[in-house]
């Protein structure tokens, strides 16, 4: 599957959580006025903000299939990553507003109680999403792509959010509110620790991160190759889901263009073997003896 195709498949989950949300914030918002909850009604209104990250996922897997042009010589692709550093933000306001919310109902508890129904919305709405963060969290994984997996991973605090809604309905029907508190709070920490956690993937990637590890797998299949004999200089970055690497080689100095291509041409099939999308710049240097 080409690059740029697995970008387009990308959009099915940007549009899959757009409809989900739509449909989902419609019924809470609904249900929770006529059956006077105010966290079912509260999460509604989550989704409906909740819809901004996912719009802004499907820009930036619009954007990153761009070829490029005359001004963007390696193409849109970190449009992808920046996505994902939007969404983070987004879902970090989410998980401080839930916060904050926590602590205005556990310092003054509300004390009408809301229909069963409620509970049930919330409850099923939980559901919903979780299958949606499961789809789209699969298919992250299997077209390599930062923004869809943000997307699924706020899926997933959306499904927490709506678990931890219904909990504090069925308390309040119970007669113990403090325990809508205590969920909402937990629920708000882990949203804010997802959040943190794409944030800080997204900047790393952003500014020319590399995983080390990657560094010393690619540069063992580097120095196994027939004709190098040694490995001067290893340089990797993420562009999007595309890998830029940049290495130089030393090799006996009596080959001539045509065998030297040679060994440039092996040392891009061994790395294309591991990682499919990456572009390779081989730097060929004739190997010095020290005397």
């Amino acid at each position: 599957m080409e690059l740029y195709t697995q970008l387009r498949e990308g959009e099915k989950g940007a549009w899959i959580s757009i409809g989900t949300y739509l449909v989902l914030s419609t019924i809470k918002l609904t249900i929770g006025y006529i059956g006077t909850s105010e966290a079912l009604k509260a999460d509604g209104l989550n989704n409906s903000t909740d819809i901004a990250a996912s719009i802004a996922v499907l820009i930036g897997l619009r954007i990153s299939q761009k070829p490029p042009d005359h001004n963007h010589h390696y193409g849109h692709l970190r449009a992808e990553t920046v996505a994902s550093l939007v969404a983070s933000f987004i879902m970090a306001a989410v998980g401080l507003q839930v916060l904050i919310n926590a602590g205005k109902n556990m310092l003054h508890p509300i004390h009408e109680t809301p229909s069963i129904l409620t509970a049930f919305v919330a409850a099923g709405s939980a559901i919903v999403m979780y299958v949606v963060y499961r789809y789209n969290l699969r298919l992250a994984n299997r077209i390599n792509s930062s923004a869809v997996r943000a997307a699924a991973y706020d899926n997933r605090s959306d499904a927490l959010v709506s678990i931890g809604a219904s909990i504090g309905i069925l308390a309040a029907i119970f007669g113990l509110p403090i325990l809508d508190s205590i969920t909402a709070i937990l629920v708000g920490l882990l949203i804010m620790k997802t959040a943190f956690d794409i944030f800080n993937e997204a900047v790393h990637t952003l500014t020319d991160g590399f995983n080390e590890d990657e560094v010393e797998t690619l540069s063992v299949l580097v120095r196994k190759v027939q004709g190098v004999i040694h490995l001067e200089d290893f340089k990797g970055r993420m562009h999007g889901n595309l890998m830029f690497v940049d290495l130089t080689v030393t090799v006996d100095p009596s080959l001539n263009v045509v065998e030297s291509h040679r060994i440039t041409e092996e040392i891009e099939k061994k790395i294309h073997l591991v990682i499919p999308f990456c572009m390779v710049l081989v730097h060929i240097e004739p190997h010095e003896t020290i005397d």
